[in-house]
């Protein structure tokens, strides 16, 4: 698995939006319905949307978020087979820090639960992508 950072790509290559978060102070995680572990809030982005709007979309419908400031941090790729990536070949997201300020009910979604973190968990979805991530928007945001 190899993960590269990005200032820029042409947009039609942003295929996803991963969005590394925090409350109050804490780690923002969500945990799919289908897994055990937990992951970063983000997703696909939808054709007819800009990487923005898919975040902003994916942070509300993944934890409820309603009021927030969403930043961008840098474009990503992923090189490996993953669950979402079959072919192995390098795909593009785009990576943002949100502060999250509140939250309004989570609509019905495939995210079972929202959770919060002191410190990182340590049972990933995505364990080989996830922390090279959030590494990136710590040195980002720091």
């Amino acid at each position: 698995m190899k993960i590269q950072f990005y200032q820029t790509v042409d947009d039609h290559l942003l295929k996803y939006a991963v969005i590394v978060s925090k409350y109050k102070g804490q780690w923002v995680f969500v945990k799919h319905k289908e897994r055990t572990t937990y992951e970063v809030p983000g997703g696909h982005r939808k054709a007819f949307e800009t990487i923005e709007q898919a975040a902003r979309r994916e942070l509300y419908e993944e934890t409820g978020a309603s009021s927030y400031e969403l930043c961008p941090i840098c474009v990503y790729s992923v090189t490996g087979k993953t669950r979402v990536n079959l072919s192995g070949q390098e795909s593009y997201g785009m990576l943002y820090y949100a502060d999250i300020h509140g939250f309004t009910i989570k609509p019905h979604s495939e995210i079972e639960k929202v959770y919060f973190f002191v410190d990182l968990p340590v049972s990933w979805t995505y364990p080989d992508i996830q922390p090279h991530l959030i590494q990136k928007v710590q040195k980002s945001i720091m």
